[in-house]
């Protein structure tokens, strides 16, 4: 299926791993021109030569985005190296508060909302004037779902999906700019949350493994393959959802 999306210019906030870094490979593999960025300078080069050995355009920056100045200094810069413009913003930054304490609360809400409502403002001028313009807000099933483990987490996500069907709404009137959410299940990746549960809280893992027909957590580049096809052109149509990508994960 031709999905139109070659030529366009992507940044992935939150690109140096997991979900992040498959979404910019398979943007990447489109012929889209990437942009990456993370805090930790090793894994963000690691995956900037990753993506690189596809072709093309890629732009790769350290960026703290828990930082609204950093951010502010990120977007422009990264539409400058993409050749002037921004066609579809991934908002994928997770601090991923682990719990109901103080600090959890403010990394959750400092990186997984306020990350998003601020690369969304950066980047809008330079949406508005592109011929495809999307965003897309990676949140989660926890905000969707009751979150007793990580309360914290659950409500900036839920935070993030309904910010999402707000700015749907009012940006349908610039430039027509999609504004989507993906929701995923449990995802497992090498140095991810779920690696290190299996054997940190193995009751926990296999637990959660008995909550998905599959039998299996998804991989990163089964999301990514959504994200992809929602922000390319072929979706053109859809605007204001929030897609679980799960695996039924839930529904036993």
């Amino acid at each position: 299926m031709e999905l139109g999306l070659k030529g366009l210019r992507v940044v992935v906030a939150g690109g140096s791993r997991g979900i992040g870094k498959a979404i910019a490979l398979g943007f990447a593999a489109e012929g889209c021109a990437v942009s990456i960025c993370a805090r930790n300078p090793e894994s963000l080069e690691a995956a900037r030569a990753e993506i690189a050995a596809l072709g093309g355009i890629v732009h790769a920056a350290s960026c703290d985005l828990g930082d609204n100045a950093a951010i502010q200094s990120y977007i422009p810069a990264a539409a400058l190296a993409l050749g002037g413009g921004i066609d579809i913003l991934i908002n994928n930054a997770s601090g991923f508060g682990p719990s109901d304490d103080e600090a959890s609360w403010e990394t959750s809400l400092s990186v997984d909302l306020l990350a998003t409502v601020r690369a969304t403002r950066e980047a809008l001028p330079f949406l508005e004037k592109s011929s495809a313009p999307a965003i897309i807000n990676i949140a989660s099933g926890s905000g969707i779902n009751p979150a007793v483990r990580n309360p914290a987490y659950g409500a900036s996500k839920a935070a993030v999906i309904h910010f999402t069907r707000t700015k749907a709404v009012e940006f349908a009137k610039r430039n027509r700019i999609r504004v989507n959410c993906i929701a995923p299940g449990s995802v497992e990746f090498p140095g991810g949350s779920w690696e290190k549960r299996k054997s940190d809280n193995p009751t926990l893992y296999n637990n959660t493994l008995n909550n998905i027909p599959f039998g299996r957590m998804a991989q990163p580049e089964e999301i990514a393959r959504v994200v992809v096809f929602i922000a390319s052109p072929a979706a053109n149509w859809m605007t204001a959802q929030v897609m679980q990508v799960n695996g039924a994960q839930g529904m036993r």
